[in-house]
């Protein structure tokens, strides 16, 4: 089955952390980044979606940042 992934974080070293963490365990890419404003914090957040293929049936209880 292939899995699929929302990151977002704000605009700062934890969100290349974040991606980094799950290309080292196996997700890839998927798509471009995307950066928008969020006018209530006052800061810019950035996001990435990413993707993975795993053996099983896909069922809604699945912890998917635990693959």
């Amino acid at each position: 089955m292939q899995l699929y992934r929302f990151l977002s974080e704000d605009d700062t070293s934890a969100f290349c952390h974040k991606v980094t963490d799950a290309l080292n365990k196996g997700w890839t890419l998927y798509g471009s980044p995307t950066q928008t404003f969020d006018p209530v914090k006052g800061i810019m957040r950035c996001g990435q979606a990413v993707t993975k293929d795993v053996e099983g049936t896909y069922t809604p209880d699945i912890k998917l940042g635990e693959q």
